[in-house]
């Protein structure tokens, strides 16, 4: 017997060593790859004036498929277009020759690849045909204060989420508790990012609010996940959100220069669609926050509908997550 017990923890032990490099792999490949592969994909852009249209089918020449460009009537119909985040930048004939437009508050990567075409177009010095029509932070012009906030927000929640469902046993106090962490979470971290930070501009209350959704979201997949499918949930959520949301979420640049369709996808998925949601808040007045903000709440209330679920399994509580016991040997 003792033989046959040895044998089979040898057993687990590889299967889990294998499964840890595994695992182990597929993140070091979900985190670098989108970086490695960073380009632009259909970017949109808009155009005003004949010859901005030229200067425009130049940039397909030399980048071909990198922008997707549109024609308006004017400037001020081009400025609009970027401030209602439906391009992220334009080019605009004038006079002295083409100029470009951009918005780095969308994202600071595509407004600097955009800066130096600008000067290519313009035969100018890097940034002297180019006008920042809606800036990013001035405390935060590359954006990296924004783009590192994603990990952290994502770990913390699926942090709380696992505590919360190990700690609080009664379903009814759990989504309590959950509810709770979200809403004070999100105050915090306001405060953190507009305070001390001073990455985010904007209203407090409505950055406060992007932030509390954003957790619900995370925390509430996660519990209410193991709230009907015990720790295999946890784990399940963990690696959706985690190795596959936050690499995707292109909180650091844009999802039009992610590969694609994991630009797309990653939008689908809560930390994407919280970067977009926290853009269009902070510095476009809420302009193009519309799908995000719908992702959000679908994820956020089919968490607690898997709370729900498992409350009315029975698996709401300590059976989900009780721990596993080793078979009694027999004397």
């Amino acid at each position: 017997m003792e033989g046959t017990v040895n044998s089979s923890l040898a057993k687990r032990a590889v299967g889990v060593t294998l499964g840890a490099v595994v695992l182990q792999l597929l993140m070091i490949v979900a985190f670098s790859w989108p970086a490695a592969r960073t380009a632009p994909n259909d970017v949109p852009i808009v155009t005003a004036g004949p010859q901005a249209a030229a200067a425009a089918a130049r940039l397909d020449r030399q980048l071909p498929g990198a922008f997707e460009a549109s024609a308006v009537a004017d400037e001020a119909a081009a400025r609009k277009a970027l401030a209602d985040r439906e391009a992220y930048g334009a080019i605009v004939a004038t006079p002295a020759g083409p100029r470009v437009l951009v918005a780095s508050a969308a994202s600071p990567a595509v407004a600097q690849q955009l800066t130096q075409l600008g000067a290519q177009l313009a035969g100018a010095p890097a940034g002297g045909a180019v006008q920042d029509v809606v800036a990013a932070d001035p405390d935060d012009p590359r954006g990296a204060g924004f783009g590192a906030l994603a990990l952290p927000l994502i770990m913390s929640s699926l942090a709380a989420a696992v505590l919360l469902t190990f700690a609080i046993p009664r379903l009814g106090a759990r989504a309590a508790a959950l509810v709770a962490f979200s809403a004070l979470g999100g105050l915090a971290v306001a405060w953190l990012a507009q305070g001390w930070l001073s990455v985010l501009p904007g209203s407090y209350a409505a950055v406060a609010g992007v932030m509390a959704l954003a957790i619900l979201a995370v925390s509430g997949t996660v519990t209410g996940l193991a709230a009907v499918l015990g720790r295999p949930g946890i784990g399940l959520g963990a690696l959706t959100l985690l190795l596959l949301g936050n690499p995707l979420s292109a909180a650091a640049s844009a999802p039009e220069l992610l590969p694609q369709p994991w630009g797309e996808l990653g939008q689908l998925l809560p930390p994407g669609a919280a970067a977009t949601l926290l853009r269009s808040v902070a510095f476009f007045d809420g302009a193009g926050a519309g799908g995000a903000l719908t992702v959000l709440l679908v994820w956020a209330g089919a968490g607690l509908l898997l709370l729900g679920i498992g409350g009315l399994r029975g698996r709401g509580g300590d059976a989900a997550v009780a721990p596993e016991r080793e078979p009694a040997l027999a004397s």
